[in-house]
């Protein structure tokens, strides 16, 4: 379970699933079951996650492409780099329009763009979607463009939205709006190149410092060690200054970095050891940042909104 859950798109569709499609199920097994049955269903229930599970996921997965900067069709595919999970999930359209909607909740239309345009880019390849069709997508998408400043692209959708549906209200009012904008956009003097460029690209000057780093640091692109630095570091046996439990057995220190000072411990435990941290870890490991259990957790908070953590455990005294 833990190398299937392991892969981004697994645990997102897992959530989902547990969250939107076992009501269906509860239905189906709740017209003519016992009691007892019924009750533990009840008991088991409240243990399933919810609709604010289901966006956290969203949102991790979101967060997961900036950090890698991956494309939505590489997600969509299930094929991440890096992750050799068996089998791995593929994202449907359906999928794919949730993601954007989850963003378009957010008021993040460019991420709303590109997950409807993914869940647009299947629909036309042919996939059959029980729960969402090509217009709504386009709706979707002719709002979230027009968001960032791209009247003809907003002007565009929504004229293939008509096409599909003439009598959709609220696309005809703007279709006359989107057109009076751009009639005055080419009119009016063109403006400075840096105030007009395109807005559809994400703009880094939205991400703090620190998440720009991170980030850099997840893709491998973190500042480089030179050789005059480099030649300062070292490896030695460390005894934490002479106690007893490390003067027969002292660990492997490997200086990492010289400013702030980063040193990495080798073979401090064993892979059986690690295994029974992780055993006795598990039962208090919560899902959700909304537990009182939070409070005695380490995190690191790279913006206002909320980071909800995939696994937390708390190892006292290791």
């Amino acid at each position: 379970p833990e190398g299937f859950l392991g892969h981004p798109v697994n645990a997102f569709k897992l959530v989902k699933r547990l969250n939107t499609e076992w009501a269906e199920l509860e239905n189906l097994v709740l017209t003519d079951m016992s009691d007892a049955f019924i009750a533990n269903l009840t008991i088991q229930r409240q243990f399933f996650p919810n609709d604010e599970d289901q966006a956290g996921a969203a949102k991790a997965l979101i967060r997961l492409q900036d950090t890698y900067q991956l494309e939505t069709s590489i997600i969509s595919s299930g094929q991440l780099p890096g992750s050799d999970a068996l089998p791995r999930s593929v994202l449907t359209a359906d999928d794919c329009y949730d993601l954007g909607k989850v963003a378009y909740s957010e008021a993040d239309y460019f991420h709303t763009k590109l997950w409807m345009t993914q869940a647009l880019r299947q629909l036309e390849q042919g996939e059959a979607s029980s729960t969402v069709d090509t217009a709504t997508v386009l709706d979707y998408l002719s709002y979230s463009v027009y968001q960032q400043g791209e009247l003809q692209a907003a002007l565009d959708f929504t004229k293939r939205l008509l096409e599909l549906d003439p009598t959709h209200q609220r696309a005809n009012g703007n279709l006359k709006y989107f057109e009076y904008q751009l009639s005055k956009q080419k009119k009016a003097v063109q403006m400075d190149e840096g105030d007009e460029g395109q807005k559809g690209a994400q703009a880094d000057d939205e991400y703090l410092p620190e998440r720009r780093k991170y980030e850099q640091l997840c893709r491998g692109q973190g500042a480089l060690m030179t050789p005059r630095r480099l030649s300062r570091l070292f490896c030695r046996y460390f005894n934490n200054h002479g106690h007893p439990n490390y003067l027969i057995g002292p660990v492997k220190q490997e200086d990492e970095w010289d400013s702030p000072y980063i040193v990495r411990y080798h073979d401090v435990a064993s892979e059986k050891e690690m295994e029974t941290v992780k055993e006795l870890a598990k039962p208090r490991v919560s899902p959700s940042a909304d537990d009182p259990l939070m409070s005695s957790c380490v995190c690191v908070c790279l913006s206002s909104g909320p980071v909800r953590p995939a696994f937390r455990s708390l190892l006292g005294g290791v």
